[in-house]
């Protein structure tokens, strides 16, 4: 149970408006009720007629005091039962969640808890969808304090977040009441607005976003998002946030995600399904809306592909060109993987399907843990054809995902490379550049072309061998080997240290190496000090990501003989061995008292 650490009773109050969902209310409520909050769920009938009611009356007795039931009637969308459920709201945060929708069983706790940690008036939880389109670029990672100027949040504009109640109140910032569609986008860009501290749980399925079988929720009506319709409720929103946020950087930032999202994505796909005469009007309220509000701070910001469309906007054949070209299918296929030297070849076939030829073809490899991180690579192409060289040594370290880009008039498409490839096609053997391991590979879920420096998802292949063992003065046994890391011999400034490792507790102690010339070692280790136990040889080296560590092999006849001593009362005992099998080194360490002597003596 998360503590509030105020008077205050409720941590969290969940309004959900309901319409006609008996086949999801069950979810919806019992993933409600399992959070492991202090919490109220307000529910807010807009006039269902499929027996919600009824299983609404039911859920309110069985947990009264926890559920309650507010009926409305003839709302136009989801504005008012979510105004009428904040203003019955008592709870220290307030979470909007869908009837239709649900929540993970963690998810209140997990946000509440980075709310308090952080004193966050909102806190976005990772959307996951089910049959729909969920948010993403928000949710690379999880960020205690998120710069609203510097950071994808203000990109997710639905209401399914924490909000700090008092934030609410104190700007009275409400739903707009008698739209279908937007109405949370005005709600959102408010809160916003306002906000000192904005915090993102993104390591947990906070909320799971589900299309209803039937197709009935209001943003799964084709009506839904009509282009033009949609371009003049978009205004509403931008004049709020402008109302609040003064010209300069901030609100470039915040206007990008506006022309992006809401008014150039009207030019793609909505744009290709409209007649001639809408196509116009689409293109007309775009232009308006740039005439408004497109600074040069923005136009900045804007892609190639957006920039050709605001250059466009009074040609309507050029932007049904831009957007079949955007529309197009990505036709990539891998032909060939292979070293050349230490540069990386990738061979393939590109294209846009139905479309002319291309101008470039590009390589671009994105950090998998740094996404702003890029390199792009030119390709020499003939015809469909394209040959590419990654020089490795400078993507640093790190999973890089490789996707190829294609270039026609200014649009540039991309997609995952590898997935489709020649029959038999094979990833090339791992090699160690300068020290730093580097493994291409295909991903396991999709089979994709990624690169791997340092050893970070993929196990780096490699042995480690004894080539003697000995004691020496003061009961230490010598330990020496070789090693070899892809084939090859790391630099000495790989080796790292030897670790054995307890078998039982998985208590670990570390030992010096001394690295040799040629990709030997040795290693002195006082053996009698370790406690009692089995303990397994690791050699760890340093190969540009996190440490590899490596088993040592052996073989009975290289592991030196057992060693007994005396130590006052007590009896230690040190045996090296093979392992069975695949012959790797352990150890043995006991000690026995004079008394467990004894007692082994006389039975």
């Amino acid at each position: 149970m998360v503590t509030t650490g105020s008077d205050d009773a409720i941590d969290v109050s969940i309004i959900i408006p309901a319409h006609n969902c008996r086949a999801y209310l069950d979810r919806c409520l019992t993933s409600a009720l399992v959070q492991r909050v202090s919490k109220e769920i307000i529910v807010v009938d807009d006039g269902s007629t499929d027996g919600s009611a009824d299983l609404l009356d039911l859920y309110a007795t069985y947990h009264r005091g926890v559920v309650r039931v507010i009926r409305v009637e003839g709302g136009l969308g989801a504005g008012r039962p979510r105004n009428v459920g904040l203003d019955h709201a008592g709870g220290r945060y307030v979470f909007f969640c869908d009837a239709d929708d649900h929540l993970g069983p963690e998810a209140l706790e997990r946000l509440v808890a980075m709310a308090d940690r952080n004193d966050s008036d909102i806190v976005l939880g990772k959307i996951v969808g089910h049959g729909r389109r969920a948010p993403a670029s928000m949710f690379q990672r999880s960020v205690e304090r998120a710069e609203l100027g510097d950071s994808a949040v203000y990109n997710s504009l639905c209401c399914f977040k924490l909000y700090r109640r008092q934030l609410l109140e104190r700007h009275h910032i409400r739903f707009r009441e008698g739209l279908l569609v937007g109405e949370d986008i005005y709600f959102s860009v408010h809160a916003y607005c306002h906000a000192e501290t904005i915090s993102v749980v993104a390591d947990y399925d906070c909320y799971h976003l589900v299309a209803r079988a039937d197709g009935s929720s209001v943003m799964q009506r084709p009506d839904s998002r009509d282009p033009v319709a949609w371009l003049a409720m978009i205004r509403g929103p931008i004049q709020l946030m402008a109302e609040h946020i003064p010209p300069g950087p901030l609100r470039d930032h915040l206007l990008l995600r506006h022309f992006k999202l809401d008014a150039f994505a009207q030019l793609g796909a909505p744009f290709l399904a409209a007649g001639d005469v809408k196509r116009k009007d689409i293109a007309q309220a775009v232009a308006g809306i740039c005439d408004q509000w497109l600074t040069p701070g923005v136009y900045q910001r804007l892609s190639g592909t957006d920039r050709q469309r605001l250059a466009a906007l009074g040609d309507v054949d050029r932007l049904v060109r831009l957007a079949d070209i955007e529309s197009a299918t990505v036709r990539r296929r891998l032909t060939g993987l292979r070293w050349d030297g230490d540069r990386l070849v990738v061979m393939g076939v590109a294209a846009l399907a139905g479309i002319g030829a291309h101008e470039s073809v590009s390589l671009v490899l994105r950090s998998r843990q740094e996404p702003e991180r890029e390199l792009v690579v030119p390709a020499e192409i003939a015809g469909d054809r394209f040959t590419a060289r990654i020089d490795v040594g400078a993507l640093g370290s790190g999973v890089w995902d490789l996707r190829v880009t294609i270039e026609l008039e200014g649009v540039v498409r991309s997609g995952r490379l590898g997935a489709d490839r020649e029959d038999g096609l094979t990833r090339p053997a791992p090699r160690l550049l300068d020290g730093v391991v580097v493994l291409p590979y295909f991903t396991r879920e999709n089979g994709n072309l990624s690169v791997d420096v340092g050893g970070y998802v993929v196990g780096v292949p490699g042995r480690v061998r004894i080539t003697r063992t000995s004691w020496s003065f003061g009961r230490r046994l010598v330990v020496d080997g070789e090693i070899s890391v892809v084939g090859t011999v790391p630099p000495a400034s790989a080796v790292r240290r030897l670790v054995w490792r307890e078998r039982r507790s998985g208590r670990e102690r570390a030992e010096r190496v001394i690295a040799l010339p040629g990709g030997g070692f040795v290693a002195r280790q006082a053996m009698g000090r370790y406690a009692p136990g089995t303990w397994d040889a690791y050699l760890e080296l340093e190969l540009g990501g996190p440490p590899a560590r490596f088993r040592i092999e052996t073989d009975a006849e290289t592991v030196a003989a057992p060693r007994r001593w005396l130590g006052g009362t007590v009896l230690r005992s040190v045996r090296p061995y093979a392992t069975s099998g695949k012959g790797r080194l352990s150890t043995v360490v006991r000690q026995l008292t004079a008394r467990m002597v004894f007692r082994r003596i006389m039975r």
